[in-house]
């Protein structure tokens, strides 16, 4: 009896489990049925999500190949012949805005270079007039302003706010306002605004900063849709950081490395690209970082930045003790 009973038991056991699995799979065909055009929805949703990204790729890909490669390959547009022979430059007696134009000058154009020190001016101006044979002139004013180091923004002083607000934005409107005419009246002109990476998402303890390149920014690219029909071309360059005098309050950042270019490197990459991206950051390395900053998550980029900046002013401020 009890061997008849644990059959029994194991048979009666077997058979709910095997209904179990039965009413399952049924249950599982009749949801997959009624779902099967959520599901399709889903899948085409997808499936263009993934194009998308794939034609995203594939066209930065092709923008940084055309922008850094093809010019060095095929050859730079001729500057005189298609804005003009003479060229204003602000910044001039060092970094970006000395390499620059001497860069310009390479290509046969004349510089006017604006500066504040009239000493490096009349150097600068002779070297680069002896050195590529053109003409070159200069005027003294101060176009250029930077935080000593990142620093909390009620730590700025209001000089400092109003300079930069000054050089960063009022006078840099005032320039484009005074050259603009000309360049319209004869139909050709170019107009490169240096703006900044901190424009790309809102950057702490380079807040005054970044707002200012921000403006600057936005100012470029509306006036390049606003001149463009009138032969106008108008660019802002958006670089990351560059081993120049600015930055020297860092010893990370003011000496040469894979992603901090020299003023010089960085100028020899960012002419190239001028007549072909009306916003751009000049260098192929930081188009890369350009590109991936955009698309992060607005509270990593400002996690990261002020970070760094921490770092940086910590280090400034222990050089300035001793």
């Amino acid at each position: 009896m009890s061997v008849l009973n644990v059959s029994g038991k194991s048979a009666i056991a077997l058979l709910i489990t095997m209904a179990a699995v039965d009413r399952f799979n049924l249950l599982y065909r009749e949801i997959s049925r009624s779902c099967s055009v959520y599901i399709e929805a889903l899948a085409i949703v997808g499936a263009w999500y993934t194009v998308r990204k794939c034609l995203t790729l594939v066209f930065n890909t092709y923008s940084m190949i055309r922008l850094h490669a093809l010019p060095k390959l095929v050859g730079e547009i001729d500057i005189v012949k298609r804005y003009g022979r003479w060229a204003v430059v602000t910044g001039s007696t060092d970094g970006i805005g000395k390499a620059y134009a001497e860069e310009l000058a390479k290509r046969g154009v004349n510089i006017i270079l604006i500066s504040r020190s009239k000493e490096k001016l009349e150097a600068v101006s002779r070297s680069i007039s002896e050195t590529y044979k053109v003409e070159t002139d200069f005027i003294v004013a101060d176009f250029r302003l930077f935080y000593t180091y990142p620093d909390y923004f009620t730590n700025l002083s209001e000089d400092m706010l109003w300079d930069m607000i000054n050089v960063n934005i009022a006078s840099a409107n005032m320039m484009v306002h005074i050259v603009l005419p000309g360049m319209v009246e004869k139909r050709k002109g170019a107009i490169v605004n240096v703006s900044s990476a901190s424009c790309c998402q809102p950057t702490p303890m380079l807040t005054i900063y970044g707002a200012s390149k921000a403006y600057l920014d936005y100012f470029s690219r509306a006036l390049y849709y606003e001149y463009a029909s009138k032969g106008i071309f108008v660019q802002s360059l958006t670089p990351f950081v560059i081993a120049t005098k600015m930055v020297s309050c860092s010893r990370v950042t003011s000496k040469r490395s894979f992603f901090f270019p020299s003023a010089e490197e960085y100028a020899s990459h960012a002419i190239s690209t001028l007549g072909l991206s009306k916003r751009t950051p000049g260098y192929w390395k930081h188009s890369i970082e350009f590109t991936l900053g955009e698309r992060l998550p607005e509270w990593i980029w400002a996690w990261f930045a002020q970070y760094f900046c921490r770092i940086i002013r910590k280090e400034a401020l222990t050089h300035k003790a001793k």
